[in-house]
């Protein structure tokens, strides 16, 4: 089993290993296959690259040209629900505790959509945060990219946010389904879009509502999960300037029984019957199933695998583990958090950590982790940063940036 960028990694017990070349991105713009180093090409009829393709004859715009960008983070946002709901109030409907929960996840509250509440506000909302701190139009957007897992629509949530944004210029809106991995995944494909594609500013979003797909009666799973919104605006900038140092994706269905909420057929509807004609047929209307996790199997996961990846990316990056100023992780349990930080040695105090305030988020818990940091302070312009996310899929990955 390779990464996107080819190199082997940790999988889960009883998996054969394939050898797959050797593929990665620089800081360049370059890649690598087999290792020849070559340079990303792209056709110059993109808009708003060097001129509108209206202008470029058709003989023109079949000339292949070189595409040498960086990108950097410059602005992000964060929402969250009204209702939160703490461990004491769990207590009411389950049966746990205050210390059962904290002391086994360090999760203290969460908040959760009710009313009116929706995640397509809350991810709008994060977007204009984000936008407002980058000093970027709505309409100077190239792309939306909307990681998330529990869309409102099932043909996807982004082309939502570019309307509630009200984009003028119509960019390209479109889903990432990868949980709790989603917005590393959307971070890295913002980057491949602006070094191989000449889109200069794109909105990466991470917003789940995972408290839809809990079963309230578990406490097993309902005890960790929240929901929210994160975003963050990457661009397009010289290749001196560039913030995504290196990165290191993968995945491994074998490991989808640990942790998944499959698709399952309602038993009991026969409304439309079968007339007699065709066996199983019309197909019984389908729903997802409640989340289900074997944790102790993920928890064994994320410790074994999240700190191989960040050693993988920063040896891709050329960095030394003690160039991190901040390790942010998916924030999931924060024994996790904990046990990667003690094996990468990176100390308590440079480890960003909102967990206990709003539980796992999925897909939103790293940009909002990050927002809280930089509005606060904490995080400032030049810093360096090894993120990580990790969940169903299975799915892992992460990304040694530095922001502003």
């Amino acid at each position: 089993m390779a990464n996107a960028s080819g190199f082997f990694t940790c999988s889960l017990p009883n998996l054969k290993r394939k050898a797959l070349p050797t593929v990665g991105f620089n800081r360049s713009g370059f890649y690598t296959f087999d290792g020849i180093s070559k340079k990303v090409v792209c056709f110059s009829a993109i808009e708003g690259v060097e001129r509108h393709a209206s202008d470029v004859s058709p003989s023109e715009s079949r000339v292949p040209r070189l595409v040498s960008k960086g990108c950097k983070l410059v602005g992000c946002g964060s929402a969250v629900p009204a209702l939160q709901i703490s461990n004491d109030d769990l207590a009411k409907v389950v049966d746990t505790s205050d210390e059962w929960i904290s002391v086994r996840t360090g999760i203290r509250k969460r908040r959760v959509l009710s009313g009116s509440d929706n995640l397509t506000s809350l991810a709008a909302e994060a977007a204009r945060n984000a936008l407002q701190m980058a000093e970027v139009n709505p309409d100077d957007v190239d792309l939306i990219l909307m990681c998330t897992s529990t869309p409102e629509d099932l043909f996807g949530s982004a082309s939502q946010i570019q309307r509630a944004l009200g984009c003028k210029r119509n960019p390209l809106a479109y889903d990432i389904t990868a949980a709790c991995s989603g917005f590393i995944l959307g971070l890295i494909s913002a980057a491949c879009h602006i070094r191989g594609g000449g889109f200069h500013n794109v909105l990466v979003i991470g917003a789940d509502a995972l408290s839809r797909y809990v079963d309230w009666t578990d406490r097993g799973t309902c005890i960790l999960f929240g929901d929210a919104a994160g975003a963050v605006l990457v661009q397009a900038c010289n290749t001196e300037e560039d913030g995504l140092f290196g990165f290191d994706l993968h995945s491994d269905g074998e490991g989808q029984r640990h942790l998944n909420a499959s698709i399952k057929e309602n038993e009991t509807d026969n409304v439309l019957g079968t007339n007699g004609s065709v066996l199983d047929f019309p197909p019984r209307r389908s729903s997802y199933s409640c989340i289900q996790m074997n944790g102790k199997e993920v928890f064994r996961f994320a410790v074994r695998c999240v700190p191989q990846t960040i050693e993988s990316a920063l040896e891709k990056a050329g960095l030394p583990a003690s160039s991190i100023d901040w390790l942010l992780l998916h924030q999931a349990n924060q024994r996790i958090i904990d046990a990667v930080a003690t094996r990468l040695e990176v100390p308590s105090d440079r480890v960003i950590s909102n967990l206990a305030n709003y539980g796992n988020t999925s897909a939103a818990s790293i940009p909002l982790a990050l927002d809280e940091a930089v509005r606060s302070g904490k995080v400032k312009a030049g810093h360096t940063i090894a993120a990580a996310g990790f969940g169903a899929g299975l799915t892992w990955g992460s990304a040694i940036v530095r922001w502003g």
